[in-house]
């Protein structure tokens, strides 16, 4: 029995395996030489991984790889239910790769203010509205001094971003001078 189908072509045995030249695909759920919706579906999901062959990436390389193929996969207008379970494949692989090789490390709140003052070009002398005297603006910036409450009030309040961000391990609750 022949399978009229162009995607898969080749013989049908009575076993549901249909011979194509150098492989045999197996398709349990082919009745009566017809394809379902599923068997499509799987036959596709087989093509696409067998081309993209996904395991575990391990270097740099291989997640550049998965990465353009995931890339091509989402340019797509109407991906296929197959392309579709492959782009999700291949996201769980790329974010455990990533997750691995480029874990960030938990930042200081001292250094969130330095991040935040480089964003927005200030130097020390913009921050004494904040804390005070120019002394402490350096002291709490060279880490001899801890942020105390009010400064962590006022510091998200300056740069809309919420407090948690200047809270450390230790907070002081000495009020500020200003």
């Amino acid at each position: 029995m022949r399978i009229k189908d162009p995607e898969i072509t080749g013989k049908l045995t009575k076993k549901g395996v249909v011979k194509r030249g150098y492989r045999d695909v197996v398709s349990r759920t082919i009745p009566r030489g017809k394809l379902t919706k599923k068997a499509v579906v799987k036959q596709e999901y087989r093509d696409l991984v067998s081309r993209t062959i996904p395991h575990i990436i391990r270097t740099e390389a291989e997640n550049e790889r998965y990465i353009h193929v995931l890339e091509s996969l989402c340019a797509k207008s109407h991906p296929t239910a197959a392309e579709k379970e492959l782009v999700e494949l291949l996201t769980l692989l790329i974010e455990e790769f990533e997750e691995r090789h480029y874990a960030l490390t938990p930042a200081s709140p001292i250094e969130h203010l330095a991040e935040l003052m480089e964003a927005n070009d200030l130097k020390q002398k913009d921050l004494i509205d904040i804390f005070g005297t120019p002394s402490i603006v350096s002291e709490v910036l060279h880490g001899k001094r801890q942020l105390t409450i009010e400064h962590i009030r006022r510091l998200s309040e300056r740069f809309h971003v919420s407090p948690e961000l200047f809270i450390g391990a230790t907070i002081t609750a000495e009020p500020s001078p200003v």
